[in-house]
């Protein structure tokens, strides 16, 4: 069930997509640069790009999840608030 008005639902609703994007994004590009640096532990530009992306993985994580809840059960907080969204099958953001 989504929203019928003109309102920012729409515009929260791409951001939330886009911030599920990017936590994906860096989430692969940090696994496939630690299976590159597992071969190549020497290359410095790789192990610069690495802590960068778990840089930006960790604060996009981080404010994905005070503004939308947890992504897992290791984000502390009050309220189990993923028990409010819908689930997958019913069509939740997952």
């Amino acid at each position: 069930m989504g929203c019928n008005c003109n309102c920012t639902c729409k515009e929260n609703n791409s951001n939330r997509e886009e911030m599920m994007n990017d936590i994906r994004s860096y989430n692969f590009a940090i696994t496939e640069l630690g299976l590159y640096l597992d071969v190549h532990p020497d290359d410095q530009r790789a192990i610069a790009l690495h802590k960068e992306y778990c840089k930006c993985y960790k604060e996009v994580m981080d404010k994905y999840q005070r503004m939308y809840g947890p992504l897992s059960i290791f984000y502390p907080c009050n309220k189990w608030r993923w028990l409010e969204e819908p689930w997958p099958w019913e069509g939740g953001n997952f």
